[in-house]
């Protein structure tokens, strides 16, 4: 008789991470971190208890185990197979933000909506459009985010950062190379907090460019519904929007996804929305812009994860 092998299973990555001082979470559901509430489970999620517990954490990561950091989630889609590897979520300690003379340092999980709310307390200008990205610094350094003629690299100085090793240091806001709706930092810095350098306004006047932001974007967009933001980045050519609308896409429904009848440049999850029917929405908006125009247009939302096997972009749906 042929003995009888037993094959262990794999251990979870959660067991091959080292102790914190922080949260980890093994299958930790994401869709509630999206405002799409869309997506599957990350295999670990990491929410540090400071910078050098983060750094610890990094330096100690296996080499084959994938970091990716989330904020909001307001520009965010979490495809429905889940996240591979670590997810880390800046919160608590990180989203602290506090005024230096003209200086606002913010930490990277600090809402750029509160950010814009105390430089308005301090009497600082300059970051007024903020009040209208309902993001985290964070992806504001990594998009340089913008909004109303205004962007992230107008005003900053400098960002602390975490990289794959471990080590922590700053940058200037040079050294990041923000260009439109890019960062050319190296994809697997973490950014920690940010300094902007301000003009002192009248707290009258930068309220009130607050409040024509903020009517201006509940005019126009469609802030109640479960989207995404921004859906593509502005062609050099023209507005995005346009391009959507001459290609016949406003309504455009997937699914239970819809390119939204207000702005079409918003995806909206109307309820029962998957991933993949947003995500294939979207490839079906460009592929129609594409032939309509001849311009392909470049997602702006950034999308991580696996789909689930057949459920991809441009399977069932």
């Amino acid at each position: 008789m042929m003995p009888a092998y037993h094959l262990e299973a794999p251990a979870h990555l959660i067991e091959r991470l080292p102790p914190v001082r922080g949260r980890l979470r093994a299958d930790a559901p994401l869709a509630s971190y999206t405002w799409f509430r869309v997506g599957g489970p990350a295999e670990v999620l990491f929410r540090p208890a400071d910078a050098e517990d983060l750094a610890a954490l990094l330096a100690a990561l296996p080499d084959d185990v994938p970091a990716t950091v989330i904020g909001v989630g307001s520009n965010l889609l979490v495809r429905d197979g889940g996240v591979r590897g670590l997810v880390v979520r800046l919160a608590g300690p990180f989203a602290d933000v506090h005024v230096e003379g003209t200086h606002v340092i913010a930490g990277a999980g600090a809402l750029d909506a509160t950010v814009a709310k105390v430089a308005l307390a301090a009497g600082l200008s300059g970051l007024e459009f903020f009040s209208g990205i309902p993001g985290t610094i964070g992806g504001g350094l990594r998009m340089n985010a913008g909004a109303y003629d205004h962007d992230v690299k107008g005003c900053l100085v400098s960002a602390r950062v975490a990289d794959r090793r471990g080590t922590l240091f700053e940058v200037s806001g040079d050294e990041l190379h923000l260009s439109y709706r890019h960062c050319g930092a190296p994809e697997d810095w973490i950014f920690l907090s940010a300094v902007f350098k301000l003009k002192p306004g009248n707290p009258v006047e930068i309220a009130g460019r607050m409040e024509a932001i903020g009517a201006s974007r509940a005019a126009s967009q469609p802030t109640r519904g479960r989207t995404g933001g921004s859906t593509f980045a502005n062609p050099s050519c023209c507005k995005a929007w346009e391009l959507i609308d001459r290609a016949g896409c406003r309504g455009l429904r997937r699914g239970g996804a819809q390119v939204s009848e207000k702005h079409c440049n918003f995806l909206i999850n109307t309820g029962e929305a998957t991933a993949a029917d947003l995500e294939g929405l979207g490839e079906e908006v460009r592929r129609r812009v594409r032939e309509a125009s001849g311009t392909d247009l470049r997602w702006e939302i950034r999308r991580i994860g696996d789909p689930l096997p057949g459920f991809g972009p441009g399977g069932v749906s």
